[in-house]
């Protein structure tokens, strides 16, 4: 956004002139020439957990009871007539010690003198972090891709010569052998195609969430009787504009992941599927004011250390005779919807989150 295009307003449209600052994820105050704020973003009432009217007409000093670093700022910004970005600012709430960015920008319009915003350093270095990863495997999938197709038609090469010298073979205990090829053939030619499949555009229609995570849990609990699948929904969810089939494989390929760890590893295995409203997030570089969190956790024995940052990567797995495809499959689906999926795990709690835009992702 251009902080020089701001409206003109007159005082009492003030919150209608600045509504558009409220879908960004980034905490903005807006002051005037006293230094007295004149608006804050609904990001803004997140950050410093206080409502917009305890933030407006107030002076940085009043809110924070040490903001030298803020004033600091804001002096260069005015003095130097130019953006300027402290990228290690300290402030003190009431509540907590905030470690931000901070950019401030000089205006000249309405009754704006400054636009101030805030990003959590954590914030901002897993934004960058989640954009290298992106990059990394995207870099993967496309090799994996290639390298599917280099294997694909060998295969059929390879099935076909077995099944020709089977015919000829006069011992039958011999046909063992080709067999044997057959259906490793057979096996590398799923292992292919489940690689290629992700790569399907989403068919989008408004679906309830919900009803996709009914009928994953209840497949999961038919292959795995003694893991006990718990709902945890939020009914006030609207219906959200996805491709239900590749959402349902998405949730299907994490929620059975789960399932399979627990297996054996504990006397009390449980599942919890969790719906909530996410606020303020970026996802796929968009700011969304509202998603849908979805979180599959489990009470396993966790995720090894040794693969926690590859466990997305094609062919890594934990489990002994996993395939590693079930969790890329499931990011690439949920990546084709503009979102995300993350993991936490220690023993005992591993959560898998996924968040979605509410609105269409097409």
């Amino acid at each position: 956004m251009n902080f020089n295009d701001l409206p003109d307003f007159l005082p009492e449209d003030v919150a209608g002139a600045y509504a558009g600052l409220d879908l960004l994820a980034t905490a903005v105050l807006i002051v005037d020439e006293r230094d007295r704020v004149i608006y804050a973003n609904a990001a803004a009432e997140n950050l410093f957990e206080v409502s917009r009217k305890q933030l407006v007409d107030h002076s940085p000093g009043e809110l924070f009871s040490d903001a030298s670093g803020l004033l600091a700022a804001m002096a260069k910004a005015i003095a130097t007539g130019a953006t300027y970005t402290e990228q290690e600012l300290e402030l003190e709430t009431p509540r907590h010690t905030l470690h931000l960015t901070c950019t401030v920008s000089p205006v000249a319009t309405g009754g704006a003198h400054l636009v101030i915003e805030f990003r959590h350093i954590d914030q901002q270095l897993k934004v960058a972090r989640e954009e290298r990863l992106l990059e990394q495997q995207q870099a993967n999938r496309e090799l994996i891709r290639s390298l599917a197709h280099e294997i694909k038609n060998p295969l059929g090469g390879i099935r076909g010569a077995a099944q020709l010298l089977e015919g000829e073979l006069k011992a039958p205990q011999l046909s063992e052998y080709t067999q044997v090829i057959i259906g490793e053939a057979d096996r590398l030619q799923s292992l292919v195609n489940r690689l290629l499949t992700p790569h399907r555009l989403p068919r989008y229609r408004l679906t309830n969430i919900h009803e996709v995570l009914v009928r994953a849990k209840g497949l999961v609990q038919a292959e795995f009787p003694k893991v006990d699948v718990v709902s945890d929904f939020d009914i006030s969810l609207p219906d959200v504009e996805i491709d239900p089939e590749q959402i349902m494989q998405a949730v299907l390929n994490v929620v059975r992941n789960a399932a399979q760890a627990l297996a054996g590893t504990t006397a009390d295995p449980r599942i919890r599927l969790t719906t909530r409203v996410a606020r303020c997030v970026t996802l796929a570089k968009k700011h969304h004011r509202l998603a849908l969190s979805l979180a599959v956790a489990d009470n396993g024995p966790g995720i090894p250390d040794s693969i926690r940052e590859r466990i997305f990567y094609p062919l890594v797995s934990g489990r002994e005779g996993g395939s590693g495809l079930g969790l890329t499959i499931a990011q690439t689906f949920i990546a084709q919807h503009n979102g995300t999926i993350e993991c936490q795990s220690i023993p005992g709690n591993t959560v898998f989150t996924i968040l979605l835009p509410l609105e269409a992702s097409r």
